[in-house]
């Protein structure tokens, strides 16, 4: 990624709310029921409508709003073979987060909101049905080839053209290893290590495919914070730092061979709207976490319960060259932030890195976990504190 060198950069996190009527295209775009037709005429223009939104508020580093992607295995599928459906036994759910030691403690609020179908509390939702299958490994799992991200990639660059804005640099997610196991299941491998090793060798060409399209690669890993609340009985932390190590360690595997100013790497503590009071602290993973092969590092700074963590980041020692990029606007309150509290953070953060090694972020994506109108007002809420900022730290 670009280094702010002239002003404070702002980028997101991938996925942005989806326009309105175009909820069920993005669905069944993550399922991969669009032909070629439809998305030439009907996704290509909404994409370059959000790509010029993006650019006309502000944001230097851009997405593609991350419709292709859903937890399902219409769209894993298309990635990878080896995988299948089955019911749910008693006991079991379709993904880790339904079953954590939070929701034992704080049984109603999950109880409440799972009866209405809802993990963000986002005015106007479709409620989101319980699951009554997951997804489990069959056989070997490899790679199904690029096709299926190829399309994404060629959509997003003929929307990019289409768009009539200069676009300065975009970004692509894809998810890591270590957080597709939170929704596929192994039956098939003996060990979890050979089970890790063949979801990231299943990506790798995924992976390689958006840096080959000339986009920044940016690695969605929630699972490096998140597990430790997933994992029952609790773990101890030594046991628990060598089941995220050999995530990590799969990751880089996947990653072999691309530069790391290529990729950005991605972590929150989950973007459902809960008590969050089981989130792992920040010291007792961040070591591993900038053991991935990455230039940009991505992750939660606004959010209440993390906002504090900032001060472990003044005793990490950091490769030369990293870039942080800290959310400095949060995906779980639909409260605006202040533009001059955007700058005050940004500010804060060029205190501890430097000026030119901060992008301005977001903690997570805000498509699906904020209302649409509120999300787009911290995107640009976020622009406005970033040219804030710039003026302090530049004059």
């Amino acid at each position: 990624m670009k280094n702010s060198t002239q002003k404070i950069r702002t980028s997101h996190c991938g996925r942005l709310p989806a326009p309105v009527g175009f909820e069920d295209t993005a669905f069944r775009l993550a399922r991969g029921e669009v032909g070629d037709a439809e998305a030439t005429t009907s996704v290509v223009p909404v994409v370059a409508g959000i790509v010029k939104r993006q650019v006309e508020i502000g944001i230097d580093c851009i997405s593609d709003g991350e419709y292709w992607s859903a937890s399902a295995i219409k769209s894993f599928g298309q990635h990878m073979t080896g995988l299948g459906m089955r019911r749910l036994q008693p006991g079991e759910v379709a993904a880790m987060r339904e079953s954590t030691r939070e929701r034992d403690t704080f049984r109603m609020l999950y109880a409440d909101m799972d009866r209405v179908g809802t993990m963000a509390c986002v005015p106007g939702e479709r409620p989101i049905p319980r699951a009554t299958e997951r997804i489990v490994v069959t056989g070997p799992v490899r790679s199904q080839g690029t096709d299926a991200i190829s399309r994404q990639l060629e959509c997003f660059k003929t929307a990019i053209a289409q768009s009539g804005v200069a676009v300065d640099e975009a970004f692509v997610p894809a998810l890591a290893p270590g957080w597709l196991d939170h929704f596929i299941y192994n039956e098939y491998y003996k060990t979890d290590e050979e089970f890790v090793y063949a979801l990231a060798g299943a990506m790798s060409d995924k992976y390689r495919a958006i840096v080959d399209a000339g986009f920044i690669l940016q690695i969605d890993d929630p699972g490096i914070a998140t597990s430790w609340d997933m994992i029952k009985p609790e773990p101890s932390l030594a046991d628990y730092r060598k089941y995220i190590t050999l995530r990590s360690e799969a990751l880089n595997h996947a990653l072999a061979g691309i530069p790391p100013e290529k990729v950005r790497y991605h972590w929150c503590w989950g973007s459902w709207h809960g008590a969050h009071v089981n989130d792992i602290p920040l010291r007792h993973i961040i070591d591993i976490a900038l053991k991935v092969n990455a230039q940009t590092y991505s992750f939660e700074a606004a959010n209440v319960r993390h906002a504090h963590e900032i001060d472990v980041w003044r005793d990490v020692k950091l490769a030369p060259g990293t870039i942080l990029m800290p959310g400095v606007i949060s995906h779980a309150t639909n409260i605006v932030e202040h533009p001059e509290l955007i700058a005050r953070r940004l500010a804060d953060w060029a205190g501890v890195v430097g000026r030119e090694n901060v992008v301005g972020g977001a903690d997570c994506g805000m498509g699906g976990r904020v209302h649409a109108e509120i999300g787009w007002a911290k995107l640009a809420a976020l622009a406005e504190g970033a040219a804030i900022a710039t003026r302090a730290l530049w004059h």
